[in-house]
């Protein structure tokens, strides 16, 4: 990996059974892959929303929201190219999975979240990481090109998380999503998505 802090934060890596899952269903990978990337600018601009008063998180937030638009505008286009139809996908267990651990109080809730969003692009990052050898020159290039953006996020995501709070507390609040996060990303899942565990189907 280009970034090899990713695997360190993460607590563990993509299982092969879900990798083998997403080379058998790109359709539904690219419909939640597109889902993910507009889930990712609303929660960003929810976040501008919630905390006006924090300049440094309204910025980065801001540029945040926009790139992720246009990454889900690529994956439209491509969509479209691979003549992928649109369909309804509810949400799978992951994200909800992980705001289960956030706790409910100011300030350490913004605190909880921005780790939260750290997680989950950088288990983007690593699911683009585990694909791209694996998949189709067009669709590899597209994916290892957003790899250096998720990286960028995640990073984004854990600097404000160290402006906002007690690095101590901190450190609590990283092992406590990780352990949620790799008991999403291990046990079995009952259904398939970006972020899934590994396949019970």
């Amino acid at each position: 990996m280009n970034f090899p802090e990713i695997p360190d934060f993460l607590g563990c890596r993509t299982p092969d059974a879900w990798v083998q899952a997403a080379l058998a269903d790109q359709e539904t990978l690219l419909i939640d892959h597109k889902n993910c990337e507009f889930k990712a600018a609303s929660t960003a601009l929810s976040l501008i929303a919630k905390y006006h008063a924090h300049v440094d998180l309204i910025n980065m937030m801001s540029r945040l929201a926009r790139e992720e638009l246009v990454h889900h505008e690529q994956v439209l286009r491509l969509m479209k190219k691979r003549k992928v139809e649109l369909r309804q996908l509810h949400a799978g267990r992951y994200a909800s999975g992980l705001r289960k651990v956030v706790r409910s109080h100011e300030p350490v809730k913004l605190v909880d979240t921005l780790v939260v969003g750290a997680f989950i692009e950088a288990r983007s990052c690593e699911r683009f990481e585990a694909l791209v050898p694996h998949l189709d020159e067009e669709l590899g290039k597209f994916y290892f090109g957003l790899l250096k953006s998720e990286a960028r996020h995640y990073q984004g995501y854990l600097k404000l998380a160290y402006q906002y709070g007690d690095a101590k507390d901190i450190a609590q609040v990283i092992d406590r999503v990780r352990a949620a996060e790799q008991e999403l990303i291990e046990s079995p899942d009952p259904e398939f998505r970006f972020h899934s565990g590994v396949p019970a189907w």
